[in-house]
């Protein structure tokens, strides 16, 4: 199982998206992340990332834990992508477009859900709201259609 994460930094009633310009994702809009280094928490995965990514500095102390998400690809020998999604409201730096990844703010109301990965229209209008969640989704193909999945929504982390 290949662990990941995904972070999204917001102000106010804005959320911070970045465009995918290479490897997998690319032209999705999505948070920053990506996966964690051997012996790498996800807590330090996410600063590493965002920093890497969209040139931000963020103190691990200031993620907010949001979310579990367990993929999994039964097309590709039932493959598993296990990702920690953060919520961050406090960072050092204004984000800036990087070889990877070109941020833009949202207003929450304006999230071009139709130009992200197809999950995340299920979970995030929640996490947004405030609620934390343990999902699981099975994909097909490389993960743009969704054959099933459940979520929960839980207490805290």
């Amino acid at each position: 199982m290949q662990l990941a994460n995904l972070c999204f930094l917001r102000r106010g009633d804005e959320i911070l998206l970045a465009m995918k310009k290479r490897g997998f994702g690319v032209g999705k809009w999505n948070g920053v992340g990506g996966k964690l280094n051997v012996m790498e928490t996800a807590r330090a995965a996410t600063v590493r990332e965002a920093k890497e990514e969209i040139g931000v500095i963020i103190n691990p102390d200031d993620l907010e834990k949001v979310g579990e998400i367990n993929f999994i690809f039964p097309e590709k020998g039932d493959e598993k992508l296990f990702v920690h999604v953060f919520f961050c409201t406090k960072w050092e730096g204004e984000p800036s477009e990087s070889e990877e990844m070109r941020p833009q703010w949202f207003t929450i109301s304006e999230i071009p859900f139709d130009e992200m990965w197809t999950d995340d229209k299920i979970w995030l209008p929640d996490a947004i709201a405030g609620k934390k969640f343990r999902a699981k989704f099975i994909l097909k193909g490389e993960g743009e259609e969704i054959e099933s999945y459940e979520v929960v929504w839980v207490e805290s982390f």
